[in-house]
């Protein structure tokens, strides 16, 4: 199987999460930088029912599934990584914002291999379009450039 390119963060939430084959969750959300555009890694929704943390630099995205290299890189200690980031979910469909301006509202974020944010999907006047994320705001928060 091929690692992965640029991809939706959407489209990452789709894929099970696998150790050997084995689907050990399903991520739910993605956590985010909170001082730049970069992916910290998953929620996850185990199968014994507990949400966990999973680091995106632990995983080996693949087309049909995060892979993992072991059971121990689920971690337990949630909280501890949402307090520290900003929710994917929490700012889907907000407003995205440069200079004062509103460019439309967040659609998705596009995902490089390395956990970088490469663009914002973002919807408005003019459909939906790609932008890169370098000075954008997304609701009230601003994130510098990295």
């Amino acid at each position: 199987m091929e690692r992965m390119g640029t991809r939706s963060a959407t489209e990452l939430l789709q894929l099970p999460v696998r150790l050997h084959g084995i689907r050990l969750g399903q991520p739910v959300d993605v956590l985010l930088d909170p001082a730049e555009w970069r992916a910290l890694g998953f929620v996850v929704l185990c199968g014994d029912e507990s949400l966990r943390f999973l680091a995106f630099a632990a995983v080996t995205p693949r087309d049909d599934a995060l892979e993992l290299a072991s059971a121990f890189l689920l971690l337990e200690d949630l909280g501890f990584y949402r307090e520290r980031s900003r929710s994917l979910r929490t700012v889907l469909g907000g407003p995205v914002g440069e200079g004062g301006s509103e460019l439309g509202e967040l659609r998705d974020l596009l995902i490089g291999p390395d956990g970088s944010v490469e663009a914002l999907v973002v919807e408005g006047g003019e459909g939906v379009r790609q932008v890169r994320p370098s000075g954008l705001t997304v609701g009230a928060a601003h994130v510098p450039t990295a």
